[in-house]
């Protein structure tokens, strides 16, 4: 019998000072049963940098085809295709081919390093990618912070994020490898 996904229920407000964007979400996040909740929080991080009311979750790591997230149109091409991790450098150039703009945000400690070396050249020569490098110990304490059902606030301010729940506050700041 296969896993079923940890559904995860959030109340996100978002307050992005620099797009001048003010909203509360409210999130049900599904956790796939080999994702961890460091790159499930990643996710969220995600939705808080790019919040906008046509964002949304893709199906997970079960489905090759679509992103952690995307942004589509009202006629339904793709804005934003968002994907979190290391992936392969392939599924970046369809993503690339696919939509306006893709945003990686690489996290995974000394691998994101090498992953980087090795697919620097080949991230070059797509116009539309940013990558943007996720510290460890920010993804780490994103994951500490998980819980099943959240009331999360997310400030951004000139580039600086900062996350918080009752029971915790995490700043980040990110590194732009590209874009």
């Amino acid at each position: 019998m296969a896993l079923k996904s940890t559904i995860h229920k959030l109340e996100l407000t978002v307050s992005d000072l620099d797009r001048h964007h003010y909203a509360t979400y409210p999130l049900t996040v599904a956790r796939h049963p080999s994702e961890t909740s460091e790159r499930m929080m990643v996710r969220v991080l995600a939705f808080a940098l790019f919040a906008d009311e046509r964002l949304e979750f893709g199906k997970g790591l079960s489905t090759d085809d679509e992103p952690a997230l995307w942004q589509k149109s009202r006629s339904g091409e793709i804005e934003r295709w968002i994907e979190v991790g290391l992936p392969d450098e392939r599924v970046l150039r369809r993503a690339s081919g696919r939509a306006r703009e893709v945003v990686l945000l690489a996290y995974g400690g000394r691998a994101v390093s090498i992953w980087w070396e090795a697919n620097r050249d080949a991230c070059a020569r797509l116009k539309n990618l940013r990558v943007l490098e996720v510290a460890p110990e920010i993804s780490a304490a994103l994951g500490d912070m998980a819980d099943r059902t959240m009331a999360v606030s997310a400030t951004l301010q000139d580039g600086h994020l900062m996350m918080a729940t009752d029971a915790a506050t995490v700043q980040a700041d990110f590194v732009t490898l590209q874009g």
